[in-house]
């Protein structure tokens, strides 16, 4: 009776929260001369819609290249990335852009904002590629409530703190309803106090929200607060820590 209700459990769960992203035997390799450097060296994973995962490692482990190609910034030398079912992997320039402005949110550690633009208009930004119901102005105002923005949305990137600057950014990241939000090292620029008010955020949005994120980090405090940590070392995966709020650095 015991073994029919884990695997009612078990398939109740895999139907309320199904594979959002697949990562399949990826590999990425670079010419140096007459050498070839294997960055990546075939890793497969999987995550599920609304968790939470922290790609940790130290630094020239491969975390950065995995985020790139997994976000649709680069490719990978053999392998695939599915996201909901469709291979991002070797698309057109074009058609990619297209998939990333509808499935995929950036958050960068520079915050990347557009010097300027307001606030407002830098979470607008997104909304004027493809199509995107309603207004523009009215979504942006939204997120940027949704973020504790609402009083700087007019205000441009140098008018504001790393921290406001971050938040801007998120938002942005969300402006097109997408499927996931990647963020690599949100909270790299900031302070500590500044660095545990946007990882609050993040996991204030997460629950509000139901987004799935995926976040490299080099911060053991945001990885502690993972649903559960994927290692990379030397180009290979590591330990998977399938444990609630543990780190496996």
């Amino acid at each position: 009776m015991r073994s029919s209700t884990n695997a009612t459990l078990a398939c109740s769960t895999e139907v309320e929260h199904p594979i959002i992203m697949a990562v399949e035997q990826v590999t990425k390799h670079l010419p140096l001369g007459q050498e070839r450097v294997e960055i990546l060296k075939g890793i497969s994973f999987q995550v599920r819609r609304g968790e939470f995962v922290a790609i940790v490692g130290p630094s020239g482990s491969g975390k950065s290249t995995l985020l790139g190609i997994i976000a649709g910034l680069d490719s990978p030398s053999t392998g695939r990335v599915l996201i909901e079912d469709l291979d991002i992997s070797h698309m057109s320039e074009s058609r990619l852009a297209r998939i990333r402005n509808q499935k995929i949110g950036m958050v960068f550690q520079a915050f990347n904002l557009i010097p300027t633009l307001t606030a407002q208009e830098n979470v607008e930004v997104p909304l004027y590629v493809g199509e995107h119901k309603g207004s523009p102005a009215a979504r942006a105002r939204e997120l940027l409530g949704l973020v504790g923005l609402s009083h700087r949305a007019h205000h441009r990137p140098n008018q504001l703190s790393g921290g406001e600057q971050q938040r801007v950014a998120i938002a942005r990241a969300l402006a097109s309803d997408p499927a996931l939000i990647i963020a690599d090292e949100p909270t790299g620029n900031l302070d500590a106090r500044n660095g545990e008010h946007i990882l609050k955020l993040i996991l204030e949005l997460r629950e509000r929200t139901g987004k799935t994120f995926i976040i490299a980090t080099h911060d053991p405090v945001v990885a502690s607060q993972a649903d559960r940590a994927i290692r990379i070392v030397d180009g290979l995966l590591g330990d998977i820590d399938y444990s609630q709020r543990v780190i496996t650095q």
